[in-house]
């Protein structure tokens, strides 16, 4: 009987599809280092560091992926999108030396293809968007995103608003089940801090 090493080493000579490596992310000290950006960001920005009991999620997250992405979703105004737009993307490339494509939805919707061509990707505020048509092809750009992360290993960053049921809603069961199989999931939830 054949070795499975052998035969995937004859496979990848034939560049027949083979599963990718997952991206595995652990930061040591990860809460203290979330802390320290959050608290960067958040003093550009002219507000202050108030900790969420969310955030400590975020950090075990960091601390050790299990090569799943990170899915940040609940009420508005709870710190969101700075995680998912500069505080995570920044920690990434300072501690793991990893870059992170961030896109809004409507980068999403006009350049998908582009999107999909990348290997760590964070998405801001999905839900909003409109169905992608590219010259005529209605293409729903997310759907197709949460299906690159499950068969090629893509690690996603994403935030939304939305409650589970309004994502079921929206993008349907499957999706939802490959949120699910894909991201460690983190519900925000209370007030928003925003004055």
């Amino acid at each position: 009987m054949k070795c499975f090493k052998d035969i995937t080493d004859e496979m990848k000579r034939h560049n027949m599809p083979l599963p990718s490596d997952k991206v595995m992310v652990q930061i040591p000290d990860a809460e203290n280092v979330l802390r320290q950006a959050l608290g960067y960001f958040l003093e550009l920005s002219g507000c202050r560091l108030q900790w969420l009991p969310e955030y400590g999620e975020v950090g075990r997250w960091l601390s050790g992926n299990e090569g799943r992405g990170l899915f940040l979703f609940g009420s508005c105004g709870r710190g969101k999108s700075i995680l998912c737009r500069y505080v995570l993307p920044a920690i990434l490339l300072g501690h793991s030396r990893r870059v992170v494509s961030v896109f809004d939805t409507a980068e999403m919707n006009s350049r998908i293809d582009y999107v999909l061509s990348r290997h760590i990707i964070s998405l801001d505020d999905i839900g909003t968007e409109e169905v992608c048509n590219q010259y005529g092809n209605k293409r729903l750009a997310f759907a197709e995103i949460m299906d690159a992360a499950e068969k090629y290993n893509k690690l996603l960053i994403v935030s939304t608003n939305l409650s589970v049921d309004d994502i079921r809603r929206r993008y349907g069961e499957r999706v939802l089940d490959r949120i699910k199989a894909t991201t460690h999931r983190v519900l925000f939830e209370g007030e928003s801090l925003r004055r």
